[in-house]
């Protein structure tokens, strides 16, 4: 049997969220030769694709666009993609949906999820991923659910930053340095012109989320200055024999 290697899974609910909130992470786990797989359960057509709508273009011509720019950005970050197009404003929940994540977790075999908040009343499309990223999880760890391969084993999940983290109810308690693969990060969110507003406020956010990372672990890690970070919030509890 082939031994099995860590994986990532990342469930976005539209074809750039990933890229803002998990970029660092996804081309960190590329960058030492793991798997990471993007699912986008929709192109973000309807509700994050306004400089399109405004210059005329059709749905259809927009979900092109979109998703053409994401898989430029996956690339960039060394991921796999797959489109659900399951469609947003509203991302509805269904148990198809549920039951296509579920294939893919027992596919892929993660060692790690990262998703949406539970919470975010901004923006419905996204607790919706949460809920059925983590429902399917469940249910890929039952032995009796009927999809292929291995029920799953208990990949740790973990929420990724939301836009406005206060409103959403996000406490960061993990930081990850992603310093080593900031550019590789910046040049996956210069694949989303359709959302050029947003290059400015992740680019700001990692910088602060670096800084706060120096100050809580550097004289551990042997950090210097400069450092970029993404912020995660972990929802089951770390398991470990040594308390560090």
């Amino acid at each position: 049997m082939a031994e099995k290697t860590d994986a990532l899974l990342v469930v976005s609910a539209h074809a750039g969220d990933f890229v803002w909130r998990s970029g660092g992470a996804i081309a960190l786990a590329a960058s030492r030769g793991q798997r990471a797989k993007v699912v986008c359960l929709s192109f973000g057509e309807r509700g994050e694709s306004a400089k399109a709508w405004l210059a005329g273009k059709k749905l259809e011509e927009i979900k092109a666009l979109r998703r053409a720019e994401a898989e430029a950005a996956a690339e960039a970050l060394g991921a796999e993609i797959e489109f659900f197009d399951a469609g947003d404003y509203p991302l509805l929940e269904s148990a198809e949906l549920v039951d296509r994540l579920v294939h893919v977790y027992r596919e892929v075999a993660p060692t790690v999820v990262l998703t949406h908040t539970l919470s975010d009343p901004y923006n419905g499309d996204h607790p919706a991923a949460a809920r059925m990223a983590i429902q399917a999880r469940i249910l890929a760890q039952a032995i009796g659910y009927e999809a292929p391969g291995e029920p799953l084993g208990a990949p740790p999940l973990f929420s990724f930053e939301p836009h406005q983290s206060e409103q959403c109810d996000f406490k960061p308690n993990v930081l990850l340095d992603i310093t080593p693969v900031w550019e590789r990060k910046e040049a996956a969110m210069q694949c989303l012109p359709a959302q050029q507003h947003m290059w400015d406020y992740y680019t700001d956010l990692a910088k602060r989320r670096g800084v706060q990372l120096e100050r809580n672990a550097g004289p551990n890690l042997g950090l210097g200055k400069n450092t970029r970070a993404e912020a995660f919030m972990r929802h089951y509890p770390q398991t470990t024999r040594e308390l560090s």
